[in-house]
């Protein structure tokens, strides 16, 4: 039997995606989680073959989530289940040691041949996706990223500091220059461009 561990915030998706899975003979879902920490909690504690997990998520995002699943070590194979048809997220989830990167409108045998290759040890990649992914790359640096993903959520300068434990120049220095590596106006513009790329 293959082992899965499903973590999706949203309880309806959550049951009707280990609904599906239970329908077959070869897989077993030991675990549902509804944010990234309880998922990466289940997954020390079961050990579960392949980890079905969103992207937004609370507490810890499905690429947060992926990427300290590798970092620990685990044996888990991670498979991102997501609406966020973004080669910029496929690229960054592929960077976090996802073996895996699916639509959620994909069909439900879909879902299953998934689990079997990554658990077999391959990878399963919207192929569409896979083909944009590597015709443009992300500009920006993590902390870049960072400050301007806060700046997105309305905090100012002075409050990104503050959380981040840097200087405000510093905080100003990393918005202009994300904001002139997308080519934006201000960093409202910029936020909204990198979303759209799923840079941020």
């Amino acid at each position: 039997m293959i082992r899965v561990l499903i973590a999706e915030d949203q309880s309806m998706v959550l049951g009707a995606l280990a609904a599906l899975l239970e329908i077959e003979n070869d897989i077993e879902v030991v675990g549902k989680a509804e944010n990234g920490r309880e998922a990466l909690g289940l997954v020390e504690r079961h050990r579960p073959d392949v980890l079905l997990t969103d992207i937004e998520m609370p507490e810890m995002t499905g690429l947060e989530l992926a990427a300290e699943v590798s970092r620990r070590g685990l044996p888990t194979r991670v498979v991102i289940l997501t609406t966020f048809a973004r080669a910029g997220y496929l690229r960054r989830a592929l960077d976090a040691g996802a073996a895996g990167y699916l639509l959620k409108d994909s069909p439900a045998e879909t879902l299953a041949n998934a689990v079997r290759q990554v658990h077999a040890g391959g990878r399963a990649i919207d192929p569409e996706l896979a083909r944009e992914a590597w015709t443009e790359r992300d500009p920006l640096s993590d902390r870049e990223r960072q400050v301007l993903r806060l700046a997105a959520e309305g905090l100012t300068s002075a409050a990104i500091a503050s959380r981040l434990f840097l200087s405000e120049g510093t905080v100003r220095n990393y918005l202009s220059s994300a904001i002139s590596k997308l080519g934006a106006a201000n960093r409202v513009e910029a936020a909204r461009m990198a979303r759209e790329k799923g840079w941020l």
